[in-house]
């Protein structure tokens, strides 16, 4: 029987690499606003409870920096997928999938971290050199 298998190439590995930098950099850039005291007047202004304003902002910015460094990519990858499904069901504003009001971008991002969940973080990561980590951690 013939089965279908992804290969671990280097070129996956650098695809991987760009997905894992990229994301990584776009939540830790959102997280940092968020560590503001200012955040807690956007939450309050969004009828958000105050006491998330740091497991919000730790919950963008540790998943970011674990991506580019490449270790518990799969984990991290699946805090930032709960977090753009979170986004998903509490914002209100998306009206298209593209323009002002589009959900194109979030749509992207969630597909990204679903595609490290699923694929790991690739060759060219600290979890790939360090072998003896389990692969659930990588």
């Amino acid at each position: 029987m013939n089965t279908a298998e992804i290969k671990e190439t280097i070129f996956s590995g650098a695809a991987m690499l760009g997905v894992r930098l990229t994301l990584g950099a776009i939540f830790i850039v959102h997280a940092i606003p968020k560590l503001e005291p200012s955040f807690t007047q956007f939450l309050e202004m969004k009828m958000f409870p105050v006491w998330l304003h740091y497991p919000v902002a730790f919950g963008e910015l540790v998943p970011g920096i674990l991506l580019i460094v490449g270790i518990l990519s799969r984990i991290s990858g699946a805090v930032i997928a709960a977090i753009m499904l979170g986004i998903f069901i509490t914002i209100d504003q998306f009206v298209a999938l593209t323009g002002d009001k589009g959900m194109e971008y979030h749509l992207i991002l969630f597909a990204a971290a679903l595609l490290i969940m699923v694929m790991g973080p690739g060759r060219i990561s600290l979890a790939y050199m360090l072998k003896r980590l389990p692969r659930w951690l990588h």
